[in-house]
Order: C-alpha cells, then sequence, then structure tokens
C-alpha cells in the first residue's frame, strides 16, 4: 500500500502539471477528474482525515524490568551521563563557556552549536530523575541550570557564542545555529520542568521565545532556520504552557521554507529550503536537519489538522524507506553532506549514518504511528532503535558513534567525545527514553507496540489500566502479557513485519485466527485482572537481499534475526575473514551466549567444513579492533 500511495501521488503531481499545460485540453480535464476520484477511493480525499489517533503512554508510566533494556537504563544512569558530565564540565569548555558569558568577558571555546549538547545532557539528566530520583544529580542539573539563568541578556538572548564574539552579529547568519540551539533548551527546559516541578529553566526558556518572536514572525523579519529542531521544541512549550503563540510561531517557521527567505548563497536543497513543505516528495539535504523538520510538521499537524503536512509526510516515508534507508534502519549515505545524495547510493564502509539521524528516525516514526494506527511505522521505529541507534553506544556506555558503517577495515572505533559531540548528546537523552515507544491508547484500545518486559500503569480515559509485560526478546519471539486490572477496550498487539509465523492465545487458549488490522492483532474483551495473553512470533535466522538497485549489495546477503540484523567481525573469525561467504545451502543456528558481548544471541553459519560467527550489529567494536561487515557475498551454486 505505501509503494501504491507514491504512485498514487506521483499520477497526481504528472496529471496536474499536464492540466496547466493544457488548459483547453477536454480529454486531459476528464482525466484529472477521473485520477481526483482514484485518488479520492484511496486516501479518503474529501474526508477529514483523524489526528492523532493514538497518544503515547509517557515513559514516566512504565518501568522496564527486562534483561536486555533495564541494564541499559542502569549504565546509562551510572555511566553515560558521568562522561556526559565530566566532558562538559572538565574535558571541554562547554559549561565555562556560560560563566564566561555571564561575566561578559572570557573566550568562547568549541564549535558555535556547543550550547545544544549541554541542553541535551540536561534533557537526559530530567529524564533518568523521572524514574531514577537522584539528589546529587538534581543538584548538578541545578548549578547547570543557575548558569544558563547569569548567562540570559536582560533581553531574553541566550547564546554563549554570541554572546562572546559580539552581540552585534546576533541573527545575522540563519546557519549559525541560534534556534537550533533554544531548541534544545526549549527541550531541556520542559524535561526538567515535568521530573522536578521547578520552573527556573522554563522560564529561562520563555524568555528567550519571547525574544525570538519579538524579531521573527507575521509583519516581523523573515527567517529559515539553518538546522531544524526548534520547531519541535515549540509544540513542546506550547503544551508546558498552553501558550498558543508557541505553536503559531512554530508553524510560520516551517512555512517559511520553500520561498527564498534564505541568505545568499543558501544551500537550499541542503536546508530542505528549495521548496514549501506541503510540495515536498524527496528526502534531500542533512539527514537530521530533515528529520527534526518532519518531526516539527507532523507535532503541528496534530494540533493544526493539517492534511497538508500529512501528505507530504507520508510521501517522504516512502522515499526514505523504499529508497534511502540502510537495512540498521540508519540514513544519509553522505559524509560529504551527512545527507543524501540519489535514491538507492547506500555504500557500506562509506556509510554515514550519522547516531543522531537513527534517534531522528525513532522519533518520526513514533509520530507517524500516532496518527495513523500503522504498524509499519513501528517496524522501521524498532529497526532504527535496535540497530541503527543502539550502535551509537557501547555495551558499557562509555563510548559513542558519530558514524555507523555498514563495513569496516578495523580503523573506525567509537570514542569518548567528539568536537561536535551530537551524537552523545542525543544518545544521553534517548536511552532513557525508551519506555515512550512501547505502548499508546486510543479512545477504544490500547496499543501494544513493542515488546520490552515491564510493568505499567496508565490512563485510558478515565480508565486506570495496569499491565505487566515479560518476554526474552530480542532474543527470543515469546511476549506474555498480563492484564492487572479490569478494562473493556480492546489490546493491539503489534505483529513485526520481520514475523512470517505466529501463535496468539487467550489464558492458554490458541486463537485460530485473530483479526489484524493494519499490523496490529485485535483482542476485544472485557478484561479482568489476571488475564493472559501470550504471544509466540517464530524467530528464524534469515537471509535478506537488498533492493537489486543498490548497487552495491548485488551478490551480497545480509543476515538477521528477528528485529536485529546481524554482522561477521574478525574478532570471532581471525582466519580467512575476506573469504567469508554465504551459500544458497548454508546451515545457520542461533545460540544465546551467556558470556559474550553481555549475553547476546549469537549466529552461526556453517558452509561444508567452514564455520563462522555472527553477532549483531549493535554489538560490533566492543573487544580488540577488527574487520567488519554487514553485507556478505552470496555465491550461487
Amino acid at each position: 500500500m505505501a509503494r501504491q500511495s507514491l504512485d498514487a501521488n506521483f499520477a497526481v503531481t504528472t496529471f496536474v502539471k499536464e492540466l496547466k499545460n493544457n488548459d483547453n485540453n477536454n480529454n486531459t480535464m476528464k482525466r484529472f477528474f477521473t485520477l481526483t476520484l482514484f485518488c479520492a477511493a484511496l486516501y479518503g480525499c474529501g474526508k477529514e482525515q483523524p489526528f492523532k489517533m493514538i497518544a503515547p503512554v509517557d515513559f514516566s508510566h512504565v518501568k522496564i524490568t527486562d534483561s536486555f533494556w533495564a541494564p541499559r537504563l542502569k549504565s546509562h544512569a551510572s555511566t553515560t551521563l558521568a562522561v556526559c558530565i565530566d566532558q562538559i564540565e572538565n574535558q571541554t569548555g562547554r559549561i565555562r563557556n556560560f560563566e564566561n558569558a555571564a561575566k561578559g568577558e572570557g573566550k568562547h571555546s568549541g564549535i558555535f552549536f556547543d550550547d545544544s549538547d549541554v541542553y541535551k545532557a540536561l534533557e537526559g539528566i530530567a529524564y533518568t530523575l523521572q524514574n531514577h530520583p537522584d539528589a546529587e544529580l538534581e543538584k548538578k542539573a541545578d548549578e547547570w541550570i543557575d548558569r544558563f539563568a547569569a548567562a540570559q541578556q536582560p533581553d531574553g538572548y541566550i547564546n554563549t557564542f554570541y554572546t562572546l564574539t559580539g552581540l552585534d552579529k546576533r541573527w545575522t547568519n540563519m546557519d549559525m545555529h541560534e534556534m537550533y540551539c533554544a531548541g534544545h533548551m526549549f527541550e531541556g527546559a520542559v524535561a526538567y520542568f515535568q521530573a522536578t516541578g521547578k520552573r527556573k529553566m522554563l522560564d529561562v526558556s520563555i524568555k528567550m521565545a519571547e525574544h525570538i518572536m519579538s524579531v521573527f514572525g507575521p509583519g516581523k523579519r523573515h527567517w529559515v532556520t539553518g538546522h531544524e529542531e526548534i520547531e519541535l521544541a515549540l509544540v513542546k512549550l506550547y503544551d508546558a504552557t498552553g501558550e498558543e503563540k508557541y505553536l503559531d510561531f512554530a508553524n510560520w517557521l516551517i512555512e517559511e521554507r520553500g520561498h527564498a527567505h534564505g541568505q545568499k548563497g543558501w544551500n537550499r536543497g541542503y536546508h530542505q529550503d528549495d521548496k514549501p513543505v506541503r510540495e515536498m516528495t524527496d528526502i534531500a539535504g542533512h539527514a537530521v536537519r530533515a528529520m527534526y523538520l518532519y518531526c516539527g510538521m507532523a507535532d503541528v499537524a496534530a494540533l493544526k489538522k493539517d492534511t497538508g503536512y500529512i501528505s507530504a509526510m507520508r510521501r517522504l516515508w516512502d522515499d526514505v524507506v523504499f529508497r534511502n534507508m540502510y537495512i540498521t534502519g540508519g540514513i544519509g549515505s553522505s559524509r560529504h553532506n551527512e545527507g543524501f545524495t540519489e535514491d538507492y547510493d547506500l555504500p557500506n564502509s562509506e556509510a554515514y549514518c550519522e547516531t543522531c539521524a537513527s534517534v531522528g528516525m525513532v522519533f518520526w516514526n513514533w509520530r507517524m504511528n500516532q496518527f495513523t494506527g500503522e504498524a509499519k511505522y513501528i517496524d522501521v521505529l524498532e529497526r532504527s532503535m535496535y540497530n541503527g541507534a543502539l550502535a551509537g553506544i557501547s555495551l558499557k556506555g562509555d563510548l559513542f558513534f558519530y558514524v555507523n558503517p555498514l563495513a569496516s577495515g578495523g580503523r573506525h572505533h567509537r570514542q569518548a567525545w567528539y568536537g561536535c559531540a551530537c551524537c552523545p548528546s542525543q544518545i544521553s537523552r534517548f536511552i532513557p527514553s525508551t519506555g515512550n515507544y512501547i505502548y499508546g491508547v486510543s479512545s477504544d484500545a490500547v496499543w501494544v507496540n513493542l515488546y520490552i518486559g515491564n510493568t505499567a500503569e496508565f490512563k485510558l480515559g478515565k480508565k486506570n489500566v495496569k499491565l505487566r509485560q515479560e518476554t526474552g526478546y530480542p532474543w527470543d519471539g515469546a511476549v506474555t502479557l498480563t492484564v492487572e486490572s479490569a478494562f473493556s477496550s480492546d489490546i493491539r498487539m503489534r505483529i513485526p513485519d520481520w514475523c512470517k509465523s505466529y501463535t496468539l492465545a487467550l489464558n492458554g487458549e490458541t486463537l485460530a485466527s485473530p483479526p489484524v488490522e493494519k499490523g496490529y492483532a485485535v483482542l476485544k474483551r472485557k478484561w479482568k485482572a489476571g488475564d493472559r495473553i501470550t504471544l509466540a512470533l517464530d524467530m528464524p535466522v534469515e537471509v535478506v537481499s537488498a533492493d537489486p538497485h543498490v548497487r552495491e549489495n548485488i551478490g551480497k546477503r545480509a543476515i538477521q534475526r528477528g528485529p536485529l540484523v546481524y554482522c561477521v567481525e574478525e574478532a570471532d573469525n581471525k582466519e580467512g575473514f575476506e573469504q567469508i561467504a554465504l551459500l544458497p545451502d548454508t546451515k545457520y543456528q542461533a545460540a544465546f551466549q551467556d558470556s559474550l558481548l553481555n549475553g547476546i544471541t549469537g549466529v552461526t553459519a556453517t558452509n561444508g567444513d567452514r564455520t563462522f560467527t555472527l553477532i549483531p550489529y549493535y554489538a560490533w567494536d566492543n573487544r580488540e579492533a577488527g574487520k567488519m561487515k554487514v553485507w556478505i557475498d552470496y555465491l550461487e551454486k
């Protein structure tokens, strides 16, 4: 259906162009109206589309308890945040920039957008505090916030780079990330307010938002944000304050794109500024910027009921997923522009696949699922989350990837930090919010999106819902969902797109053919405490082919099991690494290995008398240096 919708959009565009070129051509007019009727049948055009049919269940209502994610949350709180704090306070000048700005003296160190890393780390601290209160961590956050407030100018402006290098130059260059930094400040402020109830950071953000809106907006200066982010952040500020002007300004910023408001020499395609957002059909330019733009469009569309934005995002999603996404859920193949070149240009060793972009894919697909109730968006979210994003951090939680290639000659390694540290700080706020993506609610259902062991308690209308989920996912596909409070709405269990066979049972009785809608098995019942749903997802080793248009992977195959993409690493296959190949009769065996890479299900592949080992892609480069590849030569017999 996704491919069909793309074809339909292309056809509409073609016929509209033809109509414009043949104003008096009756045949063209007839064909156009025939196509319009087809569009109406396909999309329901002429009817108002539903908006946000699913509301997410916030991670603060979900306690993760499983053996896969719970240890990661623990290491994040104990290790990852400590690394970020140390880098920000001691190893780099990021916090010192705020101190200098408050005094109005001293030099600015680092890159002009380094403030954003501090704000993202604050957001990660805030999310951690919601589920794991820690007085010392909260004290540290308060110390930072005091520095932020002291660095704010009397008119509300806050940006350490321009405060220390010349306030007369502020708002003169659209690509200097002033609004990008402000957006991350808004997100951190809202998160900290939600976690602690403290308003100081929120008030700093409100003052900055008011300053920005005094300069830009209808009847004032035009502005196109060089690096999108503030758009979605303004919607969060609107949610926290109830002030609709922030939502309106987010909408105005999005509408500024594509009207030649960018500065002289502006690379319009790179900045997603070459056409109005409603007309976009193909992803282009910088990958992370695109993800933040689409998230902002989704948030505004939901509140403004803007079907034009939704239609554009459906087209863009087709283009991203079918022609520009790696098997890992990573996007952005080119180091040159940290983004996109042409369709199907997906090199392996040169793949860029910025960690931030994979996290952005999670953010965007989460929002698209809420509009549509279609499981395909969670399928992509899961792929990006378990592979492209999770690879961005080491198993210990102390080292980070910025770039995530699908092949390495042995010289690509995680680092403790980067000069441009957007990815470490991105991971620092993403990991503790994992619980956001597990459940959703609608007027008539609880939606189970991800299979992660947890206990959850949340509201469905006025009804209190309590659930307990137990699973060994992603290592096995056995899931038990226990209802711990009575309610009467449907439960919808996602059937992942990688799963070819499954069984579903209720209180021990197998359901012969449960109805499946948009990728979800629908269970209707008046639920009572103690009801148990058991879902068994078959999880065999799968041999995957790339789209034949991807030149780099002609004659190659990849291995996937469940949601995990696998790779071969030289650490396990020291002899003849370059000669490793898959055959049509290769035998595969999956087995859990407690002592390997914090416990993984590894895959052994046997070709006659040659056996080699595959590990999950996210776990590579956690041992000795060595080569790695996801796509493996496939030899036809």
